[in-house]
């Protein structure tokens, strides 16, 4: 499988062969189960007190009283402790001891990861994501792209390789969440947009963008990949960081 290198500017200076991993097959299954897998390690335990419910001076009258014998509450004659009376403790409350993280085979997990690499130059599975781009699916661009320090340098060379367009739709898309989450931290969202690999240190310059994603070849996870667990993100890959992928 072949590419070709593009420059700055967005003309084609040379083509090279890619690694053999953008040749793996599509298992949507597998990347699926990968990222669900990543993010419940993300999951904050949560549980009640052991006690709710049952710190109460209920007891049971007994017999001989044309009542059930169930506990109520001293002075009075409401029902307590037992759950299925109404103010009553919960039945199977959440506890914080259950097992949140999800395993995946680790044979599993380097297969997914592998299958999302090759997903990204997939061009029917970028459009399927929604992204826009003149290009069709992703592309490897010069070193030179690494080095850009400046956010208006790297807008500027996004706009030359026919990408920009996908930044400003992320930018377009936030809106506020409906429901509780807006008051829990989360109260915006916005489309994923595209995903620069370098081969050494994050671009520092490229991490304003609206949506963008800038991770080094070594940070690349199956969640980066495949937002949402849908594979074929757009994806900006420098000439180093897919010699080093190969290498891997």
């Amino acid at each position: 499988m072949k590419a070709q290198v593009k420059t700055l500017e967005g003309s084609d200076v040379r083509e090279i062969d890619l690694p053999a991993v953008f040749a793996e097959d599509y298992r949507p299954d597998m990347i699926k189960r990968a990222v669900l897998a990543l993010q419940s390690t993300r999951y904050q335990p949560h549980g009640t007190n052991p006690l709710a419910g049952l710190r109460t001076s209920a007891e049971s009258w007994g017999s001989g009283r044309g009542v059930s014998q169930i506990p109520r509450i001293k002075n009075g004659s409401r029902v307590a402790r037992v759950p299925q009376a109404v103010g009553g403790r919960a039945a199977h409350p959440p506890k914080v001891e259950k097992i949140l993280v999800r395993k995946v085979n680790k044979q599993e997990k380097r297969k997914a990861i592998r299958s999302a690499i090759a997903a990204t130059m997939n061009p029917d599975l970028v459009a399927s994501r929604g992204h826009r781009t003149t290009s069709g699916c992703s592309v490897v661009v010069e070193d030179s792209f690494e080095e850009i320090s400046r956010t208006s340098e790297v807008i500027a060379a996004l706009q030359a390789l026919g990408m920009y367009e996908d930044v400003e739709r992320s930018k377009g898309s936030k809106k506020v969440r409906a429901g509780r989450g807006k008051m829990r931290g989360r109260r915006y969202k916005q489309r994923k947009s595209l995903l620069i690999v370098t081969a050494t240190s994050p671009l520092l310059a490229g991490r304003n963008l609206a949506g963008v994603d800038t991770v080094s070849v070594d940070q690349l996870n199956v969640e980066l990949l495949a937002p949402g667990t849908h594979a074929g993100r757009l994806t900006v890959w420098t000439e180093g960081a897919i010699r080093k992928l190969e290498a891997m």
